[in-house]
């Protein structure tokens, strides 16, 4: 099993209130990667990140197809499992890509969890990519850090979930656009992300950057930083790559 964790895997603009397809994001080579791991005419299975959300999901996966074009990367199947249609995940043997979109974190877990996505990629061999809730979701133990609105302050919510069990690191995506963001009040980085992260490491991706999972190896490329401990620091740039050991 491969898997390419990303930020965000791009592939439309926003253009007078409609959702336009363009090509994959390519910073650091991420499009390369991807192809570097494409077979021709792939069977792709994407599951969704807002599966009761279904005219975002149509959206999104018409959107995806003729970007998947754009980009070079051909298949002759390409589906939305969503709750409409979760008997596809019982095909998932016979896929060569899933794609684990973006969304809320824990909707979507529950959503894999209800499928379970978890236990059909056991001996999963293809590949897989995710992008923002998706990537977050293929933790072990997931950060499921608060986005909206009341989970802030809700004692009840859950910040630490069980995830797919595909790599032990926890991705925050869209770092660059979440420095400022206010939430419940209180400040989404300093407030939240740095007091989650006594006792745990999370690695604060920029759109453009991403995770490389090849067997044992995992390899980060572009912008990123640690937060550990409450604080932070910056462990690759763009347009170089590090390895990630004993996360």
């Amino acid at each position: 099993m491969k898997a390419i964790l990303t930020s965000s895997l791009g592939g439309s603009i926003k253009a007078g209130g409609k959702r336009i397809p363009i090509p994959l994001m390519d910073d650091n080579g991420q499009l390369d990667k991807i192809k570097a791991f494409w077979r021709e005419n792939s069977k792709i299975l994407l599951i969704s990140g807002t599966p009761d959300d279904y005219g975002r999901n149509d959206g999104m996966i018409n959107c995806l197809k003729e970007s998947f074009r754009m980009s070079g990367l051909f298949f002759r199947f390409f589906e939305l499992c969503d709750p409409r249609t979760e008997e596809l995940a019982e095909r998932l043997g016979e896929m060569d890509v899933i794609l684990l979109g973006g969304g809320h974190v824990p909707t979507q877990n529950a959503f894999m969890e209800h499928i379970r996505l978890k236990e059909r990629l056991r001996k999963y061999e293809g590949l897989i990519i995710g992008w923002s809730a998706g990537s977050m979701n293929c933790a072990e133990i997931v950060y499921a850090g608060p986005e909206s609105e009341g989970e802030a302050i809700d004692p009840n919510y859950q910040r630490w979930i069980s995830g797919l069990g595909l790599t032990r690191v926890n991705v925050l995506p869209h770092f660059q656009s979440l420095k400022g963001d206010i939430l419940d009040g209180l400040r989404l980085i300093e407030d939240i992300t740095y007091a989650d992260s006594i006792g745990h490491e999370i690695i604060a991706l920029n759109d453009g950057s991403y995770i490389v999972i090849d067997g044992d190896i995992e390899t980060l490329y572009g912008e990123a930083y640690s937060i550990k401990d409450g604080c932070r620091k910056q462990i690759c740039k763009n347009g170089e790559s590090v390895i990630l050991e004993n996360r």
